[in-house]
């Protein structure tokens, strides 16, 4: 494959911070933050797609789940709990292994790779449900990308996307306050003109098949110190998208 995703710049940059991944008062605090906002979306809306019952310890028994560009494991280790079949994939080997051994530490079973959505995509895989989570803006080759995630979703699955609006708002609160006022994200984090709008987003979700089921805002409210969804998409967004089924 000749094709790829990576930006060896943005590789570099999240294996610097690797160790840091299960620290939630560490450099990735912002993302222990955001994580139950995300994760109740994501349950949500496998309980209704697939008609789970909210109530079983494990609703999530039998459906695989792909999280691209996973980290340290934040969003895996949880869905592997919930009973789901997850792969957690990353182009940075460090972080796979952080991934690896915190799993283990916890007990789980997690297929976690150090490969990118365009290879695996190659293999022929299929997922229930592909999460592409603040992912897209770190990426080069964004069109291949969204492809190669979208080519990954199985007839009747889901894909989730995830990732900051390319606003004034956005720059001056995701990028300038974020990383220079109130230190949430190392400086240099975020390239304010690798963002994308919802309407780009779903273009290209469309463009690869998917029809755009739902989608929603998130935004930081600092007197319960936690981000909630929100109708406002001007900055911090989730669009969620169906394959139609066979």
């Amino acid at each position: 494959m000749t094709e790829t995703t990576i930006n060896d710049a943005e590789i570099a940059k999240f294996t610097a911070m690797a160790e840091e991944w299960w620290n939630p008062k560490g450099k990735f605090k912002p993302l222990h933050k955001f994580n139950p906002v995300r994760l109740g979306y994501i349950r949500e809306h496998l309980l209704q797609h697939f008609g789970r019952d909210g109530s079983d310890m494990r609703p999530f028994a039998g459906l695989r789940i792909l999280d691209v560009g996973c980290g340290g494991g934040l969003l895996c280790e949880p869905l592997a709990r919930l009973g789901a079949e997850v792969t957690g994939i990353d182009a940075a080997e460090r972080n796979i292994a952080i991934a690896k051994i915190h799993a283990e530490q916890s007990g789980l079973e997690i297929d976690y790779q150090a490969t990118t959505s365009e290879a695996l995509a190659t293999q022929g895989q299929l997922f229930d449900m592909v999460l592409n989570m603040e992912v897209v803006e770190h990426v080069d080759n964004v069109p291949l990308y969204m492809k190669s995630c979208a080519d990954l979703v199985k007839p009747g699955g889901l894909m989730l996307t995830a990732t900051i609006n390319r606003t004034l708002r956005a720059r001056a609160l995701a990028v300038f306050a974020a990383e220079r006022v109130l230190r949430w994200l190392p400086v240099g984090t975020h390239d304010w003109n690798k963002f994308l709008t919802p309407e780009e987003i779903k273009a290209l979700l469309r463009r690869n098949g998917l029809v755009v089921t739902a989608e929603t805002g998130v935004v930081y409210h600092p007197l319960g110190d936690e981000w909630r969804q929100s109708a406002d998409m001007g900055i911090n967004y989730m669009i969620m998208a169906a394959r139609p089924a066979a």
